[in-house]
């Protein structure tokens, strides 16, 4: 299945803004695409920004093309991990249910020759189910992954962590990308993004503020991103430091 899976270092960092910029890229380039989120919650919140941007999987699927309900097969109202929106609404959420969803996201992409881009819940270790973690997720489907990650302090520790989990499970980092980055970064900004490449051993890239949930501004933003060579396997390492003498 050619695709990406878009995880993050916590939730809240900008999963579905890199999702619907990346979707709106590849489509406006002319390639089919599909997206996939295993859950959604917090349907019960308000509509947050300014403008109002609209819940995840209905942002996903503008961008794709498709209905709301196809994208996110899971849709809860309480703002809480998956499994505890489940319980609160008298369901049970279970690793089998996210297997077969996860399946079938790829028999119908391998068929339609699609480029699929999932996003995760939360952070890589955020739970989907008992027993089973967005990092499970992503292991099954075999994607190789984008972090997005926040700019400012605290990131670089954040990022390196989720590096070091992703990697130790086996799934392998195509970049990780800052977001939402400033036109005019403060020397503290490039310095995460300059540590977070060199002590990670990746590609960091950043994506600008989408300034409306349109496509057109999602398309244009998304295109700055090289998601032609993600897609085929690529990836822009850093020069190895110099040892210290």
């Amino acid at each position: 299945m050619r695709g990406l899976f878009v995880t993050a270092t916590d939730t809240g960092v900008g999963k579905t803004a890199l999702s619907a910029a990346l979707l709106a890229a590849i489509s406006a380039a002319g390639e089919p695409v599909a997206a996939h989120k295993p859950a959604v919650t917090g349907l019960d919140e308000p509509p947050q920004g300014e403008p109002p941007w609209p819940p995840d999987h209905v942002l996903l699927a503008t961008a794709a093309g498709m209905a709301a309900e196809q994208v996110a097969p899971l849709r809860y109202g309480p703002a809480t991990s998956p499994p505890l929106a489940a319980e609160l609404e008298g369901e049970r959420l279970d690793r089998e249910l996210l297997l077969a969803a996860g399946a079938e996201l790829t028999r119908k992409a391998e068929q339609e020759g699609t480029t699929v881009i999932v996003e995760g819940v939360g952070g890589l270790l955020s739970p989907l189910a008992e027993d089973f973690t967005v990092c499970d997720l992503a292991a099954s489907l075999r994607l190789p992954l984008l972090i997005a990650s926040r700019p400012g302090l605290g990131t670089i520790n954040h990022t390196l962590l989720t590096l070091q989990s992703a990697r130790a499970n086996g799934l392998e980092v195509r970049a990780v990308v800052i977001t939402p980055w400033p036109e005019r970064p403060s020397r503290l900004e490039q310095s995460n993004g300059e540590t977070i490449a060199r002590l990670g051993s990746v590609e960091v890239e950043t994506l600008a503020r989408a300034e409306r949930p349109d496509m057109a501004e999602l398309a244009r933003v998304g295109g700055t991103l090289p998601w032609q060579r993600w897609l085929s396997g690529g990836s822009a390492l850093p020069e190895p430091a110099e040892p210290a003498l």
